[in-house]
């Protein structure tokens, strides 16, 4: 049948006949099964790279299923586990599962369950593993830093590089588009909890009319059980982004979150501990307009604090920094950009840059896609548009269009336009563009 070619499975079953007949029956799939008659065995022969996902029994010798499958969580958090149970068990597995595990099957289970459960892990572990790739990936290309060899882009690197290797929290303040979101990753990665979850909350999130769902989750008692975004940050990094102006309740609950590191879910009796690390990013020209009551969000951390320049501060940088977005967009888009003219030269060294190397990357993406040539400079130069205001002018109507055709609709535009939710925002923001304003 071949149902599940070239997937690994780790099956632990104490009992002889029934891990005989199980590992008989996924091999018979297409499946590679490693079988273990016990959990210590098999803890010792998985690693944090395993591609494929684990089958374990609840009650085995020694460790038993639950014990193997927290010392799983330490070695990879979003390693799939599968539980297979007594009816004794069940409370048991159904706590695993609000702790992370991928399912759990009561014994006697059918073989097309069990291979249903294994291929929804699968799919997940492949996903899982192949963004993390991807971010290596980009890591590599990007010297896994910040770009530019300024005195202020050595010192910021040296600064990001010591405090990763850290466990304090980190407060990283700078203008829009100076790359808080990119030195908060880049702390992450290069910290012992690489491996573990990197969580972003930002306004779109607390936007949401389920904000507080989204961000604390639900008990099963409360109805459908759901995890929420703080708790599955438990082990990594925290990002909050730019939240000064968060109030009410839900700002009351993240305060409370930060003092004691602890979760309290909807529904919940008690509130669960949390190991995070908290980044949080400050926009210094947006919290003068927050009011006092709404700024302790960050006082309450006791955190070291990282300024990342704005880039007219670091000319130095501009060209090597437009090179590398240049580089980045050719991969990303699959074109071979063409020769730059000494007219775009002397605007890329000569601008000011208030968008930082957020407008950079967008000029240098128009660039790569040929919306940024020159052309227009061919008679006097008072007599044209700058270049900065045709691609702003190019990217507002592009929005515009892509509004009118969702109907107002953040999630469509988000998915039309393959942006991330945050920078769709910024962009809504910056040309005073509303979705409530498209809706049919």
């Amino acid at each position: 049948m071949n149902d599940l070619p070239k997937l690994e499975v780790a099956l632990v079953e104490d009992e002889p006949s029934l891990l005989e007949a199980t590992g008989q029956t996924l091999t018979f799939e297409g499946a590679q099964v490693q079988a273990f008659s016990d959990a210590r065995a098999a803890l010792k022969a998985l690693t944090s790279d395993f591609a494929g996902v684990v089958v374990s029994d609840v009650r085995l010798p020694g460790m038993d299923g639950i014990e193997f499958f927290a010392r799983l969580r330490e070695l990879d958090p979003e390693l799939p586990v599968i539980l297979t149970t007594g009816h004794g068990d069940v409370a048991m597995a159904v706590e695993a599962m609000k702790n992370g595990a991928a399912d759990f099957l009561t014994k006697p289970y059918s073989s097309a369950e069990l291979i249903r459960a294994i291929r929804v892990a699968a799919d997940r572990r492949a996903l899982v593993l192949e963004n993390r790739r991807l971010r290596s990936e980009l890591l590599r290309r990007s010297d896994g830093s910040i770009i530019g060899s300024s005195e202020a882009a050595q010192k910021l690197r040296s600064v990001v590089e010591a405090v990763a290797r850290s466990e304090i929290d980190v407060v990283l303040e700078g203008l829009a588009g100076t790359g808080k979101s990119f030195a908060a990753r880049l702390i992450h990665d290069l910290s012992t909890r690489s491996g573990r979850p990197f969580v972003t909350i930002d306004a779109g999130i607390l936007a949401h009319e389920d904000a507080d769902l989204l961000l604390f989750g639900r008990e099963p008692s409360a109805g459908l059980s759901r995890t929420g975004l703080l708790e599955r940050a438990n082990g990594g990094t925290l990002f909050l982004d730019e939240l000064q102006f968060l109030s009410g309740q839900t700002h009351s609950r993240l305060l409370a979150m930060l003092d004691s590191r602890s979760v309290l879910p909807l529904g919940a009796e008690r509130a669960r501990k949390l190991d995070l690390r908290i980044i949080l990013a400050r926009n210094p020209a947006a919290l003068e307009e927050a009011t006092p009551q709404r700024q302790p969000l960050e006082q309450r951390l006791g955190a070291v604090r990282i300024t990342l320049p704005p880039l007219a501060e670091r000319r130095a940088d501009i060209a090597e920094t437009f090179r590398h977005f240049v580089l980045l967009h050719e991969r990303e888009l699959g074109i071979e950009a063409r020769n730059i003219s000494e007219a775009e030269w002397r605007h890329i060294q000569t601008h000011d840059w208030p968008g930082n190397l957020r407008e950079l990357s967008g000029y240098a993406r128009a660039f790569v896609l040929g919306l940024s040539g020159m052309d227009a400079v061919q008679g006097p130069l008072s007599a044209q548009r700058p270049l900065q205001q045709i691609v702003a002018d190019f990217e507002r109507s592009l929005l515009e269009d892509a509004l009118r055709q969702s109907g107002g609709n953040v999630n469509e535009l988000q998915a039309a336009l393959q942006t991330p939710r945050k920078t769709i925002y910024d962009k809504l923001a910056k040309y005073g563009l509303t979705p409530q304003s498209f809706r049919k």
